[in-house]
């Protein structure tokens, strides 16, 4: 029934009633019982002696106390539906010790009756007590309601509210990587399992400095890839070698013997030479067409001028890059491949344009490459030429250091990691001291190594790549299509903001709409905007209190919020996470997005680590041997010039591609 005004006033009637017939019980209670000294005051008539004679034989003053329990009850009655201003500093605590003193004086009145004292001094005190003591049951009992029981909750920064249920199952299959975690829900602690069941679609571990991707996340996507019963050949790019390395090469020793085939484990290290394997980035052997040249001109010289990523398409970034596949896909068809190395590359365009020009000309494949620089250069343009070339030879001298000589000119290993019948793990080494010059040619490595692995009929293969934008290789295609060929990629880097920076808007947001899986730790701006819209909203209690002069309106309602707001992913602390996981349509998960703390034993880890058997020495190497090898190139290049411009000079057929100015 609805609440109106002629209701709510009857009801104050009543309870005006009910506490006027506490008070009359009160009056007779007094009067029955102290009837001497109403007498010696001459306060007695004839009628109200009829009347209280009338009502004692009703039983109500049987025994002293009754009429008094009465009067109490009436009075409880009439404060059952008082109603009065909420006050929020009232409490339950002060309101019942008023009850609690008005009771004890309330009934401690009695004691007077045993004193030695005048019946009228007795009758006032007994007077007086009873009315404080009535006085403060009825305060306590007003104050009881007036409290405000629908209490806010205490929960400053809503923390309980943006907890969700999450996976508690261990979901396991031969790709996936497990991570033993704690969640909090409904205030209460829970042990779950992070499951990365569907690596295949990529993953990205993001987080600024510190928030613990290494510690807490790559080095257990490295230890459990190797661990597998069919363990997975790797390519690892360890960013601050050999943090990642070691534990790739003890995890690979220890494992090894799963493969069933020979495996091997491959160091590439550009700063300590005796501990790493040497390996040509420009293999003839995966070098088919001249479209690898073209990408691998394109990797180097990117790598090299991070500025040119965004001016791709520009007509000198265009021209460099065409002018550098030419001579390396020229030096792929000199003698099948024979001087088909980055260094030789390097030397190569270091040659006298005359020179350079003519012997060049030998390889009709590249004449369209060629032809525009050619012309350039017989008519004389050379400022023109210079601006199509020189910024390409630049770049490419900062590489013509005696160690990347040694390191890029051997034969040690194949680029073909996962070939079934030779599983490899090669861990390549950054200096973030040396970032552009040894990213340019990891990048070249890398992306080599990407086109090569990306085919049918091999060996699972993880992609480690602990801050990927220092980095220049391309993604898009592994993760798309990888999947299909058992290609897991992990993707390490501190936020978005890094990858558009490096790579672009454009290519930075398709990069990161395409993988399925991610996992942050500490990021803000648009990173933490972006992810906490991608875990998506969750149902929340949300209480409003409204208090007024008569009443106090409580609403209580859920509302759809952000299970994870961007300012609470930019307050995680370190081997705190959140993120979203994919599954797989044999492997269905409910329950895909995550916060929590990934549990690490940190004393297994240091004993573990204690035990690790340090990266071994490959060869011994002395400063002769670099400074031999770097000597060699420069002087084949030399004798490959010489006796190519003889033979043509020696040649009436040829004599005429020689270049005279």
């Amino acid at each position: 029934m609805a609440s109106t005004g002629e209701n709510e006033q009857a009801l104050r009637k009543i309870l005006d009633m009910t506490r006027f017939i506490s008070i009359v019980l009160l009056i007779l209670h007094i009067y029955y019982y102290f009837y001497a000294a109403f007498l010696h005051w001459e306060l007695v008539t004839p009628f109200t002696d009829r009347l209280m004679g009338n009502i004692s034989r009703t039983g109500l003053f049987n025994y002293f106390h009754k009429s008094k329990l009465l009067a109490l009850c009436f009075l409880a009655i009439s404060l059952v539906g008082a109603k009065g201003r909420k006050s929020e500093t009232l409490t339950t605590k002060k309101a019942l010790t008023y009850i609690a003193w008005g009771l004890a004086v309330y009934f401690a009145a009695y004691f007077l009756l045993y004193c030695p004292w005048e019946n009228t001094i007795i009758t006032a005190c007994y007077i007086l007590m009873i009315f404080i003591g009535f006085m403060l049951i009825l305060t306590g009992g007003t104050w009881l309601s007036r409290i405000i029981k629908a209490k806010l909750a205490d929960d400053i920064f809503n923390d309980e509210n943006e907890t969700f249920p999450q996976e508690t199952r261990l979901i396991e299959n031969e790709f996936s990587v497990n991570l033993p975690t704690k969640f909090r829900y409904k205030g209460k602690i829970h042990n779950g399992y992070l499951n990365i069941i569907s690596p295949q679609r990529a993953v990205i571990c993001q987080g600024s400095a510190g928030s613990g991707k290494t510690a807490y996340f790559l080095r257990h996507v490295i230890s459990q890839s190797l661990g597998k019963k069919e363990p997975f050949s790797a390519l690892i790019y360890d960013f601050k070698f050999p943090d990642l390395s070691i534990v790739a090469y003890n995890h690979w020793l220890k494992n090894k013997h799963k493969y069933g085939v020979k495996s091997s484990c491959y160091f590439i290290n550009f700063d300590d030479l005796s501990r790493t394997h040497r390996g040509n980035v420009f293999d003839p052997k995966g070098m088919t067409d001249i479209t690898d040249a073209s990408e691998s001109a394109r990797t180097i010289l990117l790598g090299l001028n991070k500025s040119w990523q965004k001016k791709e398409g520009d007509f000198f970034t265009e021209s460099a890059i065409n002018f550098v596949t030419a001579i390396i896909w020229f030096l792929r068809k000199y003698h099948n491949g024979k001087y088909c190395t980055l260094p030789h590359v390097l030397e190569f365009i270091q040659l006298g344009y005359d020179d350079m020009f003519s012997i060049m000309r030998l390889e009709p494949t590249i004449s369209a490459l060629i032809s525009p620089f050619l012309k350039a250069y017989e008519a004389d343009v050379m400022e023109q030429l210079e601006g199509q070339i020189a910024s390409a030879k630049i770049a490419l001298a900062r590489l013509t250091s005696p160690q990347l000589y040694y390191v890029l000119s051997g034969d040690d290993f194949s680029l073909d990691i996962n070939n079934p019948e030779h599983p490899v793990v090669l861990c390549m080494g950054n200096n973030p001291q040396k970032i552009m010059i040894y990213g340019a040619v990891l990048s070249l490595y890398g992306n080599r190594i990407l086109k090569i692995i990306n085919q049918k009929n091999k060996v699972k293969c993880a992609l480690v790549l602990d801050e990927w934008p220092t980095l220049n290789l391309e993604l898009n295609m592994v993760v798309s299509t990888g999947r299909q060929n058992k290609i897991c990629t992990y993707i390490g880097l501190q936020e978005s903001a890094q990858v558009r920076k490096e790579y672009g808007k454009e290519s930075a947001d398709v990069i990161t709409n395409m993988v399925g899986n991610i996992v942050s730790g500490q990021v803000s701006g648009d990173s933490a905007k972006q992810l906490s819209e991608r875990i998506g909203k969750i149902n929340q209690d949300k209480t409003s209190l409204s208090i007024n002069s008569a009443d106090t309106s409580v609403s209580k309602s859920k509302q759809l919020d952000y299970a994870v707001p961007a300012s609470k992913i930019s307050a995680l602390s370190s081997g705190e996470f959140v993120g979203m996981v994919a599954d797989t349509p044999q492997q269905r998960i409910q329950l895909k997005a995550f916060h929590c703390q990934i549990v690490n034993d940190f004393d297994a880890i240091n004993a573990e680590e204690k035990a690790y058997r340090p990266i071994p020495v490959i060869r011994n190497v002395d400063q002769a041997t670099v400074d031999e090898n770097y000597n060699r190139i420069r002087q084949e290049v030399l004798d490959l010039k010489d006796s190519e411009i003889e033979r043509m000079l020696n040649d009436p057929e040829l004599e005429d591609l020689v270049i005279r100015k």
